[in-house]
Order: C-alpha cells, then structure tokens, then sequence
C-alpha cells in the first residue's frame, strides 16, 4: 500500500477548539483532514472532511478506517484528541459516568489504534499524537474519573510507543497542563487571556512532533502558559 497526496490525516475528537486548530495547522501543511466525532458541531470550516462516529464501537471504526485508507492511504498522521469530563465528589460518581469518562478516552484510543496501526506499520511510517492532560500526572480532588482513564491513556500510549517505534512509527503523549482557551472553556472558567493556552500555539506543538526526525524523537512532552505554576 503506496502514500496517496496529499497524505491523510486523521484527527480523533475533531470537534470545536484544538481539533479545529489541529486541522487547520494539518491543512496548512498540505495534508488531507478527516475529522472523527462523536456528534455533529457548530463549526462550518472546511479544513476536514467530518465523519460522525462511535470511536468506541468496533465494528463503526474499523468500517470507517478501512474505507479511508482504501480511498486515501495508510494514514501519515493519527492524533486522538477526544476528552470528556467529569468533576464530582468520588461518592457521587455514579458508575455509568465513570464508565463514560473511560470509553470516551481510553476505549476510544485503544479502538482506533488497532484498526489504524497495522497500515501505518506495515508503511513503516507516520505519527501518532495523544492528548493527555494535568490529569495524566496527578489525580486531582473530585477528578476521580477523569484523571483515572488519563493516567490509562498515557500508559497505553507508552506501551504503543515502545512495541511500534521500531515499525518505524513515531508516538507521542502531549501533556496539556492548563485551561485552552475557548468558547467552553471561557464559560466555564474566568481567568484572563493571557493565563490560557492559545489553541493554534497547541496545534503548532503537534506540528513541531510531527516534523521530529527519527534520531531524536520526544515521547513526551508537556505544554503550559508561561504563567501557569508547576
């Protein structure tokens, strides 16, 4: 299976907010977008192709999958970047949104990489981006779900890491260690412009992993505004 032009990019969570700055930094660096979400969107730009799907439902990803890389190639990028979350005492989460926080993540993540990781390694070749979060790191009061699946993340996207970058394909766990600014985000927070993470300045990072050349590859790295304490 030959590389088509432009190369595919695929971005998992493509919704409102990093996955549409991922998508116009992937665009402007001449790959061809399609975005995964699990839900329609208000957003009408046209930097990706958008495919509503159930990440976490096999049958879905691998149908999807397995027609995009039949029209476009093994896929030169993949970057999950789905997240929900959830911020509730331990004893008031209930098991079903626990449940969710993990799907939404951790399932999603595992789902899509077994359909698209044997394309890309039979290539031997491409990029995979996950984004993680402060959670990643440190479990945080009323986070109980939330920080859960994101240490799962970051420790199957290690244990990917290891098993398929001698196959030549580079993987990497992006630690976004603040509030992105965006329309929710905003609502939902009053912080000042200055103390959030621009989402194209976020995107550009991905960009930056994404040119790595092999003899000095990042596994991780972590992001946050000049201001934020750690």
């Amino acid at each position: 299976m030959s590389i088509k032009e432009p190369p595919l990019a695929i971005v998992v969570g493509a919704g409102p907010g990093l996955g549409q700055a991922l998508a116009e930094q992937l665009d402007a660096n001449g790959y061809r977008v399609v975005g995964l979400a699990r839900s329609e969107n208000n957003s009408k730009r046209s930097e990706m192709e958008k495919i509503v799907l159930d990440t976490t439902d096999p049958s879905a990803v691998s149908d999807c999958i397995q027609e995009l890389i039949s029209k476009y190639g093994a896929p030169d990028v993949v970057i999950h970047n789905t997240a929900q979350l959830v911020i509730k005492p331990f004893l008031d989460t209930t098991s079903d949104e626990f449940k969710q926080v993990w799907n939404s993540m951790v399932l999603s993540a595992f789902t899509v990489m077994q359909h698209v990781l044997p394309a890309m390694a039979n290539e031997k070749r491409g990029t995979v981006i996950v984004s993680g979060a402060t959670a990643s790191l440190r479990g945080g009061s009323k986070f109980s779900a939330f920080a859960s699946a994101k240490f799962a993340l970051r420790g199957l996207t290690q244990s990917l890491a290891r098993e398929f970058q001698p196959q030549g394909i580079h993987i990497a766990h992006v630690i976004i260690d603040g509030i992105l600014d965006t329309e929710q985000s905003r609502n939902l927070h009053s912080l000042h412009p200055d103390r959030m993470m621009n989402t194209a300045d976020v995107a550009q990072a991905y960009m930056q992993l994404i040119a790595q050349n092999p003899s000095a590859w990042s596994n991780e790295i972590d992001l946050r505004p000049s201001s934020e304490s750690f």
